[in-house]
Formats: C-alpha cells, sequence, structure tokens
C-alpha cells in the first residue's frame, strides 16, 4: 500500500523580458531519502506507525516533489522521488518478509518511473517563463494523476503483493520502465 503525497509547487511567475528569477529548487523535506537505484529501502527505513485498525502489513509514504527555475525567460523543471520514513511503517518488523519489502520498494520505484516521466515532459516544455500561464501545474497535475493510477493498479492487480504471478510481472514491468527513461534519470541523484 503507499500513500501519495503531492508535491506540487505551483509555478507563479511574472517577468518581463529576460528578467533572471530565483529558482523553486527541488526540495525534499529533512529525514526523506531520494530514490536510488543504488539503494533500496530496508525494513529499517519504515519508521512510522500503523493506526489502530489498519488492515494493510505494511505502508509505503512516497512523493514526487516538483520545483521549477527561470533564467533570462527560459523555464526549466524538474522531479523528485522521496520516501518519508516518518510516514512509512510495517505493522510488524520481524514478519517482514522479502515479498512484502519487494512490493513496498515497487511502490517507491514506481514512484521513480513516475518523476522520470514528469522530467521528461517538462524539459520538453519549451515555453517562455513569460507565457507559461499555467502549464507547468497543468503538465504536473496530470503526472499525478497517471501516478495515482497506476499505484492504484498496482495494489490492486497484485492484491498488495499477495498476488505473486503479478506482482513478478509488475517487477519486470517497472523495470524495463525504469530502463525506457534512463535518460531522464537525476543527473545530481
Amino acid at each position: 500500500m503507499t500513500k501519495k503525497l503531492l508535491g506540487l509547487f505551483a509555478l507563479v511567475v511574472s517577468l518581463s523580458g529576460s528578467q533572471s528569477v530565483a529558482a523553486q529548487a527541488v526540495k525534499i523535506p529533512a529525514g526523506t531519502l531520494r530514490w536510488s537505484a543504488n539503494r533500496p529501502l530496508t525494513v529499517a527505513d519504515f519508521k512510522g506507525k500503523a493506526k489502530p485498525g489498519e488492515p494493510h502489513a505494511a505502508l509505503t509514504s512516497a512523493n514526487i516533489n516538483t520545483g521549477a527555475s527561470c533564467r533570462g525567460n527560459v523555464f526549466s523543471g524538474t522531479a523528485r522521488a522521496s520516501f518519508d520514513p516518518a510516514a512509512s511503517w510495517v505493522r510488524d518488523a520481524s514478519r517482514m518478509t522479502p515479498a512484502l519489502l519487494r512490493h513496498e520498494q515497487l511502490h517507491f520505484d514506481i514512484a521513480e518511473v513516475y518523476a522520470r516521466r514528469l522530467r521528461q515532459q517538462l524539459a520538453a516544455l519549451h515555453v517562455p517563463c513569460d507565457k507559461l500561464g499555467s502549464a507547468f501545474d497543468q503538465v504536473s497535475q496530470a503526472a499525478y494523476a497517471a501516478w495515482a493510477k497506476a499505484e492504484d493498479a498496482y495494489d490492486r492487480d497484485t492484491n498488495h503483493g499477495l498476488q505473486h504471478e503479478q506482482q513478478a510481472r509488475w517487477e519486470a514491468q517497472v523495470k524495463q520502465e525504469l530502463l525506457d527513461l534512463a535518460d531522464f534519470v537525476e543527473t545530481d541523484a
């Protein structure tokens, strides 16, 4: 199960000519983890507590944080997938199986797929800042909606990781999508 936090920053830009505006950089809250192919999640990363009556075995709190900048009236935007340990939990760490951990990791991987897709779309958004209007918000909101649909489909198709064949299919699909979007890996990650 995943909880999606929408890290959408509204871009309000008023520019004239080639004036430079300070960047709205991608910021992730202190204590959160950036997605990394070299650093999978561990049981110890799940530091939150389940609410009483919560039916699921674990919850991954993933986010896609966005940022934008305008320099010389040239827009650039980016997105970063992150994981919030304080809001992520496993009901009983001693019962966190490798299969359950893989299921939760894939939630984070799906967030990275959609962050890469959003970076791809933002890179193609060739609009001067003074003509940008709500284009950044529209592209970002569409990406968040697509991500939410994918997350829901993942949990539904795999029955929260209990359908092993479907889980394996999703793992292969997400791995392929990450490879297909390799050109949109964060350059500073």
